[in-house]
């Protein structure tokens, strides 16, 4: 794999972002991050996945270069619901995936860790949804699970102002379990998967699936609605202005103001 590490022990599967400098989540990362999923769950051996990010940050969001290859709206929608049928698969997961938070899970990077049954975050991590800043909106599910965590006000406002926060905040109003120092961070969160790996397999599998049962049902739909807001979003001249913005590092001009 180009773009992931995965190593095993004592039961516990550790996957890594390794794509310099940010992790951002291309395609092709988001293909192999599926698949080493796929791998996973055939292995009976592995009973708690980590998943973190190497170097600077957890995910700085979805590769906005990759964007400048999409021709049209639908071609957008598609993207969106290609990222949400993988966030999808780990939230659904037989296995408890962990997520370790450290330097940035931004965009579709917080997305990738919302998907998870449990978040930890460094105390000084910062953690977001500013794709408006883009002109665009979330496409992988965020709007839908970040109002879940956090309730539809703060939600808004995540959203609407495109301002982070840090991991101490994110673990006060319920975004992340627990909030530790960088240094701290991993050790916790192999002591965590300790502990769920001592418990029995099948009772584990049972567990999640029961949780599952506390999804809205309406998250789907919100979830397509989202999708196909995203391809129009793409269509719109704010959102090729906000793309352009963020390739040239220059703040957008948008005409609908």
């Amino acid at each position: 794999m180009e773009y992931i590490k995965l190593s095993m022990d004592e039961g516990i599967a550790t996957i890594a972002l390794t794509r310099p400098p940010a992790n951002a989540l291309s395609k092709g990362l988001l293909l192999e991050l599926d698949g080493v999923f796929a791998d996973i769950e055939q292995n009976n051996e592995v009973r708690v996945v980590i998943l973190h990010g190497e170097g600077r940050f957890f995910a700085a969001g979805a590769d906005i270069k990759e964007f400048l290859n999409v021709k049209d709206g639908s071609e957008f929608t598609k993207l969106a619901k290609e990222g949400q049928e993988i966030f999808s698969r780990i939230e659904r997961f037989r296995k408890p995936v962990i997520a370790a938070i450290h330097g940035a899970a931004l965009g579709g990077g917080l997305e990738l860790a919302m998907a998870c049954h449990i978040r930890i975050a460094s105390e000084n991590a910062k953690l977001g949804l500013p794709e408006l800043q883009l002109g665009l909106v979330p496409g992988w599910g965020g709007t839908q699970r970040l109002s879940r965590f956090v309730g539809r006000a703060k939600a808004a406002e995540m959203i609407l102002t495109s301002e982070s926060i840090s991991g101490i905040e994110a673990k006060n109003i319920g975004l992340v379990n627990a909030a530790y120092s960088e240094e701290l961070l991993m050790k916790e969160a192999y002591a965590m998967a300790k502990k769920i790996a001592a418990k029995s397999a099948i009772t584990t599998a049972m567990t999640l699936e029961l949780l599952t049962y506390a999804i809205d049902d309406k998250q789907e739909r919100g979830a397509d609605k989202e999708a196909a807001f995203f391809g129009q979003a793409f269509e719109t001249e704010d959102g090729k202005e906000g793309i352009r913005a963020f390739i040239e590092k220059r703040k957008p001009n948008f005409q609908h103001k």
